[in-house]
């Protein structure tokens, strides 16, 4: 057990899960959703951002979250572990002025106080516990935000109930459509960082049913599973929904940041 409480067991898994995305970058890139203006404009504001701002976006994937960042004309680096889906970010944003690196956060060399923002879109908890926050704290200048986004899928009864079902049956829920949040309480025990805010949105959305397939296909519990069993759930989830063109759901985005605290 590590001095974060995470097992050996637990950090093996972990480390190997993150890992996984990146084999279906293609999939990742068609099927998972983006984060709303509103609340890229509520972190930029918050944390009094101008355009040349140093900004450093963890594990941006195939780049939903850096295509809002990228038209503030920030000085922009975005991280991902995975190099598929860098290649695919950079295809998404062509021309647009961001340095990509496939990287993990933990593995990225970067200035002591360098930073006014560290950013990460539901993949704060796939870094390493004693790294997470310290390394965020130690790249922010005085004055820096970190600004942690989640974004969530509310599917519907019966669809939400009858889906965490398909999950269970397979013997492993975790990862899927529930990202972990980081709260203010999180935040604050670290003793790094001054009083968080928040912000949600929640948007009503209709998603088809394709695309509620291939996105449910790219869930961390479901690439853990064998590619014969990740092939017969995407099966059995298509069998259900049937004949429904689209699946009604609400999409839960939420942030919560926090300045940087610094000493004299």
């Amino acid at each position: 057990m590590t001095a974060t409480g995470e097992s050996g067991q637990d950090r093996g898994r972990r480390h190997y899960q993150r890992t996984l995305f990146d084999g279906v970058a293609d999939l990742y890139q068609a099927a998972r959703p983006g984060y709303p203006a509103e609340l890229v404009e509520f972190v930029v504001a918050t944390a009094g951002l101008a355009a040349g701002s140093a900004v450093v976006e963890i594990g941006c994937g195939t780049g939903q979250l850096t295509e809002r960042l990228a038209g503030y004309r920030f000085r922009l680096t975005a991280t991902d572990i995975g190099p598929s889906m860098i290649a695919e970010a950079r295809r998404r944003l062509a021309g647009q002025a961001v340095e990509f690196q496939a990287s993990s956060f933990e593995d990225l060399a970067a200035a002591d106080a360098s930073l006014d923002l560290v950013i990460c879109g539901s993949a704060f908890h796939w870094i390493d516990p004693e790294v997470r926050f310290a390394k965020s704290a130690r790249l922010l200048r005085p004055g820096g935000w970190l600004a942690l986004l989640s974004v969530n899928d509310r599917y519907d009864d019966p669809v939400g109930t009858d889906m965490t079902a398909m999950f269970t049956a397979r013997g492993d829920f975790s990862g899927a459509w529930v990202t972990q949040a980081v709260d203010a309480g999180v935040i604050a025990a670290t003793g790094l960082f001054g009083a968080a805010v928040s912000r949600t949105q929640d948007q009503r959305i209709t998603r088809p049913a394709a695309t509620v397939i291939g996105l449910e296909s790219t869930r961390a519990a479901a690439l853990t599973w064998p590619d014969d069993v990740r092939r017969e759930f995407a099966e059995e989830l298509r069998q259900y929904l049937g004949t429904r063109t689209e699946v009604p759901l609400t999409l839960h985005t939420s942030v919560t940041m926090a300045p940087v605290l610094k000493g004299p």
